[in-house]
C-alpha cells in the first residue's frame, strides 16, 4: 500500500513539474506584456497632458527633425524624422517643435528631456535670439552631471537648428529665472549658439555678443517674468 501511494506521490510531483515547466514561462511573458501595456499607458497618458502645441487647420504637415538620444548609448544625439503640422511663424514653429520634443521618442529609453518638464513661453528678438522659458522640473528632474545636461541643451538646440532657421542663439529661463546652470554643471548664463554648428558638436555658450545682447534678452525676460507672475 505505501507502495503504491509512492507511486502515486512521485506521479503528481512529476505533472506538477511538467506542468510549472509550461506555465511559468507563458505567465512571464504575460507579465512582460502587461508591463509594456502599462508603460504605453502612462506615456499616451502623460502626452495628453501636456499642453498641446498651437496649431491651426491651415498648416500643412512637414517632416521635421527631432534630436533624441541615440540607441548606441553613447551620449550622442540621433535624428528622428516626425509629421508634424507646422506653422511659418517661426515663434509659433519653435513651440510645436519643442513641445514635440518635450514630449519625447518612442522609445523612453531615447528621452533627453525630462518627462514632466514643459514650455511655458518662447520668444524670439530682431536679432535671431530665442528666449525660451521651461518649467523647473528640467532642472530637478534631470539627472545631474555635465554629459545629461549637456545632452539635453544639444537636443533642444539641434532641433530648433533643423527646423526654425531664423533662430541664431538660444538664452533658456526656468520659471521665468535666469539660473546659472541647469542642474549644478552646465552654465546657463549665457546664450547657446543654435545657427551655424556642424551638427553633432557641443553648443558652448556665446560670449563673443553678451554685452550687445545683454540689453534686448533682459527685456524679454522681464516681459516673461511678467507673464509668470501669479495672477491676483
Amino acid at each position: 500500500m505505501s507502495g503504491r501511494w509512492r507511486l502515486w506521490l512521485a506521479s503528481g510531483l512529476l505533472v506538477a513539474v511538467v506542468a510549472a515547466a509550461l506555465y511559468f514561462p507563458a505567465l512571464r511573458r504575460q507579465v512582460d506584456k502587461a508591463k509594456r501595456l502599462t508603460e504605453k499607458t502612462a506615456e499616451q497618458a502623460r502626452r495628453e497632458l501636456l499642453p498641446p502645441a498651437p496649431v491651426t487647420n491651415s498648416e500643412p504637415r512637414e517632416k521635421a527633425l527631432m534630436f533624441w538620444g541615440s540607441k548606441a548609448e553613447d551620449g550622442t544625439l540621433a535624428p528622428v524624422t516626425v509629421e508634424l503640422p507646422l506653422s511659418t511663424d517661426p515663434v509659433l514653429r519653435s513651440k510645436e517643435v519643442l513641445n514635440t520634443l518635450l514630449a519625447g521618442p518612442v522609445d523612453p529609453e531615447a528621452r533627453t528631456l525630462p518627462p514632466d518638464a514643459a514650455l511655458l513661453a518662447f520668444y524670439l528678438l530682431p536679432d535671431g535670439t530665442a528666449v525660451a522659458d521651461f518649467s523647473e522640473a528640467i532642472g530637478t528632474s534631470i539627472p545631474s552631471g555635465i554629459q545629461s545636461e549637456q545632452l539635453a541643451v544639444d537636443s533642444i538646440t539641434r532641433t530648433l537648428q533643423a527646423n526654425v532657421p531664423q533662430i541664431e542663439q538660444l538664452k533658456i529661463l526656468i520659471h521665468g529665472q535666469e539660473v546659472d546652470t541647469l542642474a549644478g554643471h552646465l552654465d546657463l548664463s549665457q546664450p547657446f549658439r543654435v545657427k551655424g554648428r556642424e551638427a553633432g558638436t557641443s553648443v558652448t555658450p556665446d560670449r563673443s555678443r553678451s554685452n550687445v545682447l545683454k540689453a534686448p534678452i533682459e527685456k524679454a525676460i522681464e516681459k516673461v517674468k511678467e507673464e509668470t507672475k501669479p495672477k491676483k
